[in-house]
């Protein structure tokens, strides 16, 4: 059996050889469905169709692992405090020869992920995504954990300076130097932390046929940050006409809205570093992200 494309060094060797012999060790009541790698691919879990309505998620790095557990107490919370469905995990798995590290299984969702940049109706996009980051960012962040972006833009001053250093064949360095600058100078954030998915990327997101968000998927990076970082499907999903009518939706003010496209500029500079031999899809993405916020700051 083919296994999943390896992005990492460090990556666990999975297929679906492997998944079919996970479910059966430790879920019987599933063995013998159907198993299929999900594409597009994604970048730190594995996922599997399991039959119709299941799919099997394994994390394929180490670094990874702990948010499986995330998930499972988290998620269950946060569901019914949002505007769409997520996928709350049915069961966790444990180790087994071959993967040493907690898995799930999860519910299917149905969707086809957006089109960065390319929508059916880009302005109901821009609401729905507004809803969600507004009702996120409502929950009660009593006992929550750190988001997987929970630093200030100064801390990713160093990685997002050595990652426009080591693309200059693929953006224009000067003009990403000169928009990461403006946006390290907006006022930090007043308030509080505030629960995020803090990863609102087109992958992480589900659309129904008739444009609208039917469901936000992966919340392994989710937990409190500051609320800029929510903002960045501004850039990753909507076009530039409708980005006005998610800014207008979800009310950040001057300050979070240049901090958040400072967000979205140095997240897609570090993934076309880390991606641009792996990943083609990654790195088209982020070269667009990166093309959309040089053409706004200017």
């Amino acid at each position: 059996m083919a296994s999943s494309r390896k992005l990492h060094a460090d990556e666990l060797d999975i297929d679906e050889a492997l998944v079919r012999r996970m479910v059966a060790e430790q879920f019987p009541q599933w063995a013998g469905l159907p198993v299929e790698p999900v594409e597009p691919a994604g970048t730190s879990n594995a996922m599997y169709r399991l039959g119709a309505e299941l799919v099997v998620r394994i994390p394929r790095i180490p670094g990874v692992v702990e948010e499986i557990a995330k998930e499972d107490v988290w998620l269950r919370r946060l569901a019914p405090r949002l505007p769409v469905p997520v996928p709350v995990p049915l069961a966790v798995g444990g180790p087994v020869d071959g993967c040493p590290w907690p898995w799930s299984v999860l519910r299917w969702i149905d969707g086809d992920t957006p089109t960065a940049g390319r929508t059916a109706e880009p302005g109901l996009l821009a609401r729905d995504l507004a809803d969600f980051v507004t009702a996120m960012r409502g929950i009660d962040p009593a006992g929550a954990p750190a988001a997987y972006r929970s630093e200030s833009l100064a801390d990713r001053d160093t990685g997002t300076r050595k990652a426009i250093a080591a693309v200059p064949d693929l953006v224009d360095a000067a003009a990403v130097a000169a928009a990461w600058e403006h946006a390290l100078r907006a006022p930090a954030p007043a308030g509080p932390p505030v629960w995020l998915h803090s990863d609102l990327q087109p992958g992480n997101l589900l659309v129904s046929p008739d444009g609208r968000l039917s469901a936000v998927i992966d919340f392994g990076c989710a937990g409190l940050g500051e609320p800029a970082v929510d903002l960045i499907p501004a850039w990753y999903v909507l076009p530039a006409a409708a980005r006005e009518a998610f800014r207008a939706a979800a009310a950040p003010d001057d300050a979070a809205w240049a901090r958040a496209r400072g967000w979205a500029l140095s997240i897609a500079l570090l993934e076309v570093a880390y991606y641009r031999d792996s990943d083609p899809r990654m790195t088209a993405i982020a070269r667009h992200v990166i093309a959309e916020v040089l053409a706004e700051h200017a």
